[in-house]
């Protein structure tokens, strides 16, 4: 790791409900997709979150050493920022996402699934929230461990959960997985884009068990159309 309106709540709150059956279980494993213009389109979102009314009380910088420029914005609906987007590799151990590909990997993450185990950058698109701090409580806005996530990169849009936290001055980090669907390159050494994409976490939202990536997607969408179509 790097050193509500009532319709939409109403909306999240259909979405509380653990799915169990062994064929959502079967879905966990699904490669992540990223949605190229669906119907909810990346400039479709990027029209709702031209403005910024800050919900931080500071700004937050995208790398250790750079300008605090950054800040968190926020809607009726959702807070959202525009940064970087650097790898999170941590979590379960994989082929790509270990301790010889990274120098920074971390076995832990900030939230586990359903099974105790920790997430897996590699197979989970997941985004990383910055450390309660002075700057902002990511949690007095809607938002904690399972909130889905719009993640925006030129036409891209790829679902996501949060599924991380971060150091408390930084902003701008997604798991492997999430580089991936958008089409940025996921290693962790030399991945990554130093600008250009946009973080949209809509408030009160919730995807449980955290692992299952098709309830994300589904969600995600759903959402993202209240959020398009509202005031």
């Amino acid at each position: 790791m790097r050193v509500q309106s009532l319709t939409l709540a109403a909306a999240c709150a259909a979405l509380l409900a653990p799915t169990t059956s062994p064929a959502a279980h079967a879905r966990f494993t699904a490669q992540p997709v990223a949605w190229r213009e669906g119907d909810v389109s990346a400039a479709d979102l990027l029209a709702k979150v031209r403005g910024c009314t800050p919900v931080s009380r500071g700004r937050y910088r995208s790398d250790e050493g750079a300008p605090a420029t950054i800040p968190v914005c926020g809607t009726r609906d959702a807070v959202f920022w525009k940064a970087d987007l650097d790898i999170d590799c941590d979590g379960r151990a994989g082929p790509r996402c270990n301790r010889r590909t990274d120098p920074l990997f971390s076995s832990l993450t900030a939230y586990q699934q359903s099974d105790g185990r920790h997430l897996s950058a590699e197979r989970l698109p997941y985004i990383v929230v910055p450390a309660v701090s002075r700057i902002w409580n990511h949690r007095d806005h809607g938002v904690r461990g399972g909130s889905v996530a719009a993640v925006v990169y030129r036409d891209r849009v790829q679902y996501a959960v949060v599924g991380d936290i971060g150091p408390r001055g930084i902003i701008g980090e997604a798991s492997y997985a999430t580089a991936r669907g958008l089409g940025i390159s996921p290693d962790p050494r030399r991945g990554g884009t130093p600008s250009g994409v946009t973080y949209i976490v809509f408030k009160d939202s919730q995807v449980k068990p955290i692992e299952d990536h098709a309830a994300a997607v589904a969600a995600g969408q759903r959402l993202a159309r209240l959020f398009v179509r509202g005031g």
